[in-house]
């Protein structure tokens, strides 16, 4: 985790509260309708000044929030003008500390990661590769605390393929199974009420979420596929889609309440 000189966080309503927001920002792309896929698609590949303008929208709404997950994070390749872009919004929305998971490179094109950007250092941070016939997902892990009251975060970005997916999950099941408290946040690819996350809900302490807002397409959701999960011991205040004219996923935010042993650090 990487430090940076430390900046005034927004005061929680009390030690218990955290809140949390998870997006799939298309390396500071921007897609408003389908056909941006191809008639835009240069600037998927090519650096554009509009994502740095785009990150910076993304660094003022992500200010107020304890933690933060990103998927399809640029880390510094042509794409992005070579710009760590975890590290550039950890800097502009002033977090302390940030890490990063580059997971998926195309030679100097791109470079594709999961991110976290933390108010508070974790004491643990964790690379895991996920399995698939093409290799290039990752889930980045983090451990907030210790023994049985460690709080476990985890930001992962799963495959287009059902196949793959089930591989995936079936992994993240076992990373996670002897966890009593946990977050899994990001882009997993399928709905969070569907079959596909049934081993993951019977194998782990996560539990079914009662809301679960559409996230994609950003101009039009209808799709509820980026997930903030927590753990049975962890109460849900609120969660929530952000509108956001960025990427072609919404982000997703949740407000939740620890349990007491689990109060964060000041």
């Amino acid at each position: 985790m990487s430090p940076r000189a430390p900046a005034a966080a927004p005061p929680a309503a009390d030690a218990r509260s955290l809140s949390l927001l998870s997006c799939n920002i298309l390396a500071g792309g921007s897609v408003r309708r389908y056909r941006d896929y191809v008639t835009h698609s240069w600037k998927h590949v090519l650096p554009h000044g509009s994502k740095r303008a785009n990150l910076d929208e993304l660094a003022r709404l992500i200010g107020d929030f304890d933690l933060v997950g990103l998927q399809e994070a640029d880390a510094g390749s042509l794409r992005s003008g070579f710009l760590n872009q975890t590290e550039y919004l950890a800097e502009a929305a002033h977090f302390p500390y940030w890490t990063h998971q580059p997971n998926r490179r195309v030679s100097r094109l791109a470079t594709s990661s999961n991110g976290l950007l933390a108010r508070w250092q974790p004491d643990e941070v964790l690379d895991y590769p996920l399995p698939g016939r093409i290799p290039g997902r990752g889930a980045l892990w983090t451990r907030f605390g210790s023994g049985p009251e460690a709080l476990i975060v985890v930001i992962a970005h799963l495959s287009l393929g059902a196949v793959a997916r089930a591989r995936q999950l079936a992994f993240l099941a076992e990373l996670l199974d002897k966890h009593p408290n946990v977050v899994l946040m990001g882009d997993l690819n399928t709905p969070a009420h569907g079959k596909e996350l049934d081993l993951l809900y019977a194998r782990t302490a996560l539990v079914r979420p009662e809301l679960a807002p559409a996230t994609f397409p950003s101009w039009r959701p209808t799709r509820a596929i980026d997930h903030i999960l927590v753990s049975r011991s962890i109460e849900v205040e609120k969660r929530w889609a952000l509108p956001h004219p960025v990427s072609d996923h919404l982000p997703i935010a949740a407000r939740v309440r620890l349990p007491a042993a689990l109060a964060r650090p000041a």
